[in-house]
């Protein structure tokens, strides 16, 4: 089987369905990389979106709802 090593604290970890949370090696990993995300740690690369508090993106269109 392939090996990928996790992304945050590099340990190897078999690419298979016997690793339930790949690409990390664990739960307590797959948090902590959660984490990074939410405190803004992570980014993708990319202008800044600004948006308006009314939902009016200049468009003219109504937004869509979910």
């Amino acid at each position: 089987m392939p090996t990928v090593s996790c992304p945050t604290c590099q340990r190897l970890v078999e690419w298979s369905e016997a690793s339930p949370y790949r690409p990390f090696c664990s739960e307590r990993c797959k948090l902590i990389d959660l984490g990074a995300w939410i405190a803004e740690k992570h980014v993708i690369p990319g202008e800044e979106i600004t948006s308006t508090t009314d939902g009016d993106d200049g468009s003219g269109e109504r937004p869509l709802l979910t």
